[in-house]
């Protein structure tokens, strides 16, 4: 059985034309009507404010980048400072260097209980089976 079609929308949307219109005629919350596809003053300042916040927030994060090299005699290094995905990396690395000494400490352990039982079984008698 074929699905009808409700003159190409579906329930509780609006077709593209109409919805545009409504979109137009709404007016803003503080009052002023809203242009279709623009912004209100208010708006405009709010996203300038944070424009420049996060400009800012960049320019630190490069001078800080910026620092090391200019301590090394403005060459470029080229070693794990260099990218940020080597960073990344590195702090990745550290939770693996942690991870393998955890299991290093439980497989030598489980060794260590495996010799004990050993000796307790087989050389001393202590256990028979």
């Amino acid at each position: 059985m074929a699905k009808r079609s409700r003159g190409g929308s579906r329930p509780g949307q609006l077709r593209p034309a109409r919805r545009e219109a409504r979109v137009a005629e709404r007016p803003a919350p503080g009052g002023t009507p809203v242009p279709p596809g623009g912004l209100t003053e208010a708006e405009e300042a709010r996203a300038a404010e944070l424009e420049a916040a996060l400009l800012s927030g960049e320019r630190a994060a490069e001078a800080a980048r910026a620092r090391p090299r200019s301590e090394s005699g403005g060459q470029r290094s080229r070693g794990r400072d260099a990218s940020l995905l080597a960073a990344r990396a590195e702090q990745e690395y550290t939770y693996v260097v942690r991870d393998v000494r955890r299991i290093a400490t439980v497989g030598g352990l489980l060794l260590g209980i495996l010799a004990v039982l050993f000796v307790l079984i087989d050389v001393a008698g202590v256990v028979t089976l």
